[in-house]
Formats: structure tokens, C-alpha cells, sequence
């Protein structure tokens, strides 16, 4: 049996990783929520806050910026100069959903309790540095909002105007989709890919949604060419792999048969 420096040893040659530090993910997760509060919060100091969120960014363009070539830490003010943009976007949202749920009491507790309204926002705020090419912080950020609400959007996926995600949990929508204006989905759709492999890393994977389109529970579409044309319904569990026109309804129909009455 080996002694405990052996065992010790044998842990710190496995570590071949020198860039692999969980602070990183720490930090980002901190950034994230500091972000989420300074934009929403009536409470928050802005101005403050913004002071902090450099301090942090810095830090993490520090931990994730491996390359000597290139430097990261000038993103932050392009950064900041597309937040108003980003947070007008946000309200949309939020009204969307305010607007369209007959179980939303107020704006506030849309913001507030929400789960695919924190996701879709953690989306957006993590998109624009997905754009700036800030390595790993964005796809972390989303990963907290998966962890925390059940709903997976990849960063690099392009999301419209107006995108209300309803009861939230067990949603994903991959890298290369892209959903346009006014677009509802339930809990459990998932816009994947039709197969997986290393050599499609740069190819449209994921399906685009048009405008106006709502896609119930547990739906299932896939593939880079699928398109669901603009004001269609998806019905519920329904598997898509192929366009759909517009002005479209799809359903997965079932067999309903009424049991005999044994004597």
C-alpha cells in the first residue's frame, strides 16, 4: 500500500491541468449574481455596483485570458456600453410574459420568481461576451442559471425580442439555434441537434424558430435546417426533425381506447 506522500504525489502528477481552477467559477457565478441585482434591483447602488463588476471582471479576464496573445480585459467597457440595450430587451421580456400568463399577478413577481425569466436573462447578459469572445465566462454564467432554474441556453444561441419561456424547467436550446420574435415555449422543449459530432463544431446544428411561434410541453425539435415557420403551434411531445410552413399545427395525436367493463 502506498504511504500518504506516495498518495500525494501520485494526486499532484495527475493534475495536468494548470489553467483548470474552480475561482473561476466562483468568480463568475459572484459576477453573475452582482450583474443580475445592479439591473434589477430597486435597492441597489448602480453606480457602486458598477465599480465592483470592473473589479471582478478584471479578475476574471485575468483567470480565463490563457492566451499572452490576447488580452481581454478591454472588453469590459464595450461591455458596459451595451448594457442599457441589453436590459430594454429584458423588460420586453418580462412584459411578454407578464402580458401572456393569466397566473402572473404583477411585473414584479415575474422578475422576481420567475425561473425562465432569470434564464433567458442570464442568457442575454452572457451572450454579448459569448459575441466579444471572452473565453469560458459566458457558458459558466449559463451553467449557474441551468443549476439554479433547470433550463439549459447555450451563450451562443440568438434569441429575439419578446421571449417568454413558461414553467421553465428542463428546457434547452443549443448553440446554433435561433428563435426570433414573440416565441413561447413550455417546460421540457428541447431545439437540439440531430447528431453529435467534434467536426460540426462550426456548423448550424439547431433548428430557427420564426416569429410568433409556440412550442408546448415536451416538444422536440431538431436539426440546422429545420425551420418552424412564423405563427405555428407545436403541440406538446411532438418529435420535429423536418421545416414546418407558416401558420402551421403540429401535434403528436394519440389513441384514446375506453376500457370494456369486465363482469
Amino acid at each position: 500500500m502506498k504511504d500518504r506522500q506516495a498518495v500525494i504525489q501520485d494526486i499532484i502528477n495527475q493534475k495536468q491541468h494548470p489553467n483548470l481552477k474552480f475561482r473561476i467559477k466562483e468568480r463568475t457565478e459572484s459576477f453573475t449574481n452582482l450583474l443580475f441585482h445592479t439591473l434589477f434591483d430597486a435597492e441597489t447602488e448602480v453606480e457602486e455596483n458598477m465599480h465592483k463588476l470592473a473589479v471582478l471582471f478584471d479578475e476574471l479576464a485575468t483567470l480565463v485570458c490563457w492566451d499572452p496573445n490576447k488580452s481581454c480585459g478591454e472588453i469590459w467597457q464595450s461591455y458596459c456600453a451595451k448594457l442599457p440595450a441589453i436590459l430594454k430587451k429584458l423588460n420586453l421580456d418580462a412584459r411578454a410574459i407578464a402580458e401572456n400568463d393569466p397566473a402572473a399577478n404583477s411585473i414584479e413577481e415575474v422578475y422576481l420568481s420567475y425561473p425562465g425569466f432569470y434564464a433567458i436573462a442570464i442568457y442575454r447578459l452572457s451572450h454579448e461576451l459569448y459575441i466579444f469572445g471572452l473565453p469560458l465566462v459566458p457558458r459558466l454564467m449559463t451553467e449557474y442559471a441551468h443549476k439554479l432554474t433547470g433550463v439549459d441556453i447555450n451563450p451562443g444561441a440568438k434569441i429575439g425580442d419578446a421571449f417568454f419561456i413558461d414553467h421553465a424547467t428542463g428546457v434547452v436550446i443549443g448553440e446554433t439555434a435561433i428563435i426570433k420574435n414573440h416565441v413561447k415555449i413550455y417546460q421540457g422543449v428541447t431545439l437540439g441537434a440531430l447528431s453529435v459530432s467534434r467536426d460540426m463544431r462550426h456548423v448550424k446544428r439547431h433548428p430557427t424558430i420564426e416569429d410568433n411561434v409556440t412550442i408546448y410541453a415536451n416538444a422536440t425539435i431538431l436539426g440546422g435546417d429545420t425551420i418552424i415557420g412564423a405563427n405555428s403551434i407545436i403541440g406538446g411531445n411532438a418529435w420535429v426533425t423536418a421545416s414546418v410552413p407558416e401558420n402551421s399545427i403540429v401535434s403528436n395525436t394519440a389513441t384514446v381506447k375506453i376500457k370494456s367493463a369486465t363482469t
